[in-house]
């Protein structure tokens, strides 16, 4: 993978253990290990995921928040990143509603599928995809690798969090549905 854009990131997952980090509640979870440099979320009866526990030195405004996010195996979403956008939070969806949707959850009420930010690509299996999102009080900003995903005016846009379990993943949370997902290189910056 080249080099993060930008300076000034801080690693948020050491690549050794889940310090820093707790197991999601979510019923009938798979399992959440660290095996050579990567957290593996292995697939469950329907969500597993982690949220990162050390928060208080980090803004809901004005940040970035990247990862390397490879799908393992599974046929649906290896990586639903969560993460705040001022005083709400909301999801950015890495192959959902059978592998293939990208987008945010939720904008004005409408999930990923059913939005201004709905796009499709084709993830390869044991592939990794950079990830990264940019939050300002203007905009709400995420990219694959180089290629702009959502590009949303925050302006008169009510943003949260798709009802139901994922909303244990607030504030920051990672998480899979019925797919083995593997996440390298968390990192955060304030801009």
């Amino acid at each position: 993978m080249p080099a993060w854009e930008g300076t000034n990131w801080m690693t948020l997952f050491d690549g050794q253990s889940l310090d820093g980090w707790r197991t999601t509640p979510f019923a009938g979870a798979g399992e959440v290990m660290v095996e050579k440099g990567r957290m593996i979320l292995r697939m469950g009866a329907m969500l597993t995921g982690v949220n990162l526990v050390r928060t208080n030195d980090l803004a809901t405004q004005n940040y970035e928040l990247g990862l390397d996010a490879m799908k393992v195996e599974g046929s649906d979403f290896f990586c639903a990143l969560t993460f705040p956008v001022g005083d709400t939070c909301c999801t950015f969806l890495l192959g959902g509603w059978g592998g293939g949707v990208v987008g945010i959850s939720s904008i004005n009420g409408n999930d990923a599928s059913l939005n201004e930010t709905t796009k499709y690509l084709n993830f390869e299996s044991g592939r990794w995809y950079r990830v990264r999102v940019r939050v300002t009080p203007a905009r709400l900003e995420t990219w694959i690798g180089e290629q702009k995903m959502v590009d949303v005016e925050l302006e008169d846009k009510r943003i949260s969090v798709r009802p139901g379990e994922i909303e244990l993943s607030q504030p920051w949370g990672i998480a899979t549905w019925q797919t083995t997902g593997a996440i390298r290189d968390v990192r955060y910056r304030k801009l």
